[in-house]
């Protein structure tokens, strides 16, 4: 697997149920600290409501994610979330819907199906897009041997992130998962060079 599918912008939808108001908000994130910014702003933002349920999947495995009920009957609303961005095979995704209570109960399949369908229209209205899994490395190196790290760096299309231009250098670079064994072993081609996966 050398792509992965996400969103990158953010989008809103909203569904009723008998009064109750689901609204989802689905987001791009990278990391757990990133996710936790845009709750605590969509707490501040909705104080009165009942519920922030949430689901979110990280990385390229897929092994990082979470669901979260947040008071609804166990299984109910995060799952149904989470469920949605697994059924568009996405990652690095969040959706937190947002839920102003109407009066009437819904029931638990009720629930699921509210927190599935406003997860399923914050989806559909944001473009899906295919991205390549980059692998990140740092180089090290002798200064005289610039010219033939950046060569290899350029001709495999890396993206540098740092670099350090001393007697002794060192470059932080991504390169996608396709390409990587190939510039590694162009890479260690050079004599004295140090190369570190990150």
């Amino acid at each position: 697997m050398s792509f992965y599918q996400t969103i990158e912008k953010s989008s809103i939808a909203e569904f009723k149920d008998r009064g109750s108001k689901f609204i989802a908000h689905a987001y791009p994130v990278l990391s757990p600290e990133e996710f936790k910014k845009h709750l605590m702003a969509l707490k501040k933002e909705h104080p009165k409501a009942v519920h922030h349920c949430f689901g979110y999947r990280l990385g390229f495995t897929g092994n990082e994610f979470r669901a979260n009920d947040d008071g609804e009957p166990s299984g109910s609303a995060g799952k149904p979330i989470l469920g949605q961005i697994d059924s568009k095979q996405l990652t690095n995704v969040a959706v937190i819907v947002v839920r102003y209570f109407g009066g009437s109960l819904l029931g638990v399949p009720g629930l699921i199906n509210a927190y599935k369908t406003a997860t399923s229209l914050a989806l559909q209205t944001v473009p899906i897009v295919q991205k390549p899994i980059m692998v990140a490395y740092l180089v090290e190196f002798d200064y005289n041997l610039l010219n033939d790290v950046m060569q290899v760096l350029k001709q495999c299309n890396c993206i540098v992130n740092h670099q350090e231009i001393n007697l002794f250098s060192g470059i932080r670079f991504e390169v996608q998962q396709a390409r990587a064994d190939e510039t590694i072993f162009r890479l260690n081609d050079i004599r004295n060079i140090q190369l570190k996966k990150l």
